[in-house]
């Protein structure tokens, strides 16, 4: 076990510093970091879970910020982040590869507060434009399901809350957290009920580094048990969130 754990250490923190990829935004998810109003710095589940890793590694954190998941994704073979946790899809796994998923997910609209939308599949109409963040696996699932609408890529949810308070876009596609958390910063807006894709987000690392995957899985999954991961979602105010069951794949 000795063995595995240098093998894994090695994989994991080849600078001698565990490098944890984040996404920061302006709503806080099971993905999404925001920036606390007091330091600036970025809190979130995803540094919670990155700083615990590291400490279970015995190397120190260092966060490595990005604006999407998507861009986390096209720089896993830049060398310049060492684990993250993100959303799972399929081609994200041609990418990645994906220890155990620690959050349900299910993705929704934001609709414009003038909006006669009322349903998911109302979205899926011509002349409706869509703002999702590009390279996010929410987003391409939006244009799967929504093949009649519009999509408007933006690079971070901060641009879509613009274009919709600018009356340019008509519906904004994240998770159901993140949306939930925009609404107050466009008052008469709604979450829909239901979703368009219902997936998990999980610790990924970069390809072919065993070691790595089964040390990140190891330690979702006592994150899992001990309550961890409960508790980071907590700590967000991210209370109607769903951990992952122990033992589940992605």
């Amino acid at each position: 076990m000795a063995a595995v754990a240098d093998q894994a250490i090695k994989e994991l923190a080849p600078t001698g510093k565990l490098r944890v990829g984040i996404a920061v935004g302006p709503a806080a998810s099971a993905l999404w970091c925001v920036r606390d109003p007091a330091t600036g710095k970025p809190r979130g589940v995803p540094v919670e879970l990155g700083t615990a890793l590291a400490q279970w590694l015995k190397v120190p954190a260092e966060l490595v910020e990005y604006d999407s998941s998507g861009k986390i994704i096209a720089a896993t073979n830049a060398n310049a982040w060492d684990v993250t946790f993100v959303p799972v899809d399929d081609d994200r796994k041609k990418a990645v590869d994906f220890g155990a998923p620690y959050h349900l997910l299910q993705s929704t609209y934001l609709v414009a507060p003038d909006s006669t939308i009322k349903a998911v599949d109302e979205v899926n109409r011509a002349g409706v434009r869509v703002a999702g963040v590009e390279g996010t696996a929410t987003f391409r699932a939006a244009q799967r399901t929504a093949p009649n609408a519009t999509p408007v890529n933006v690079k971070g949810p901060d641009e879509g809350v613009e274009l919709m308070r600018a009356g340019k876009v008509d519906a904004i596609a994240l998770s159901r957290e993140a949306v939930g958390g925009l609404v107050d910063a466009l008052p008469g807006s709604r979450v829909l009920d239901g979703g368009f894709l219902n997936s998990t987000t999980a610790v990924a690392v970069a390809k072919n580094k065993p070691a790595a995957l089964a040390a990140v899985t190891a330690f979702i999954e006592e994150a899992k048990g001990s309550g961890l991961i409960r508790r980071a979602l907590d700590s967000m105010g991210l209370k109607a969130s769903q951990v992952a069951p122990v033992g589940m794949k992605a």
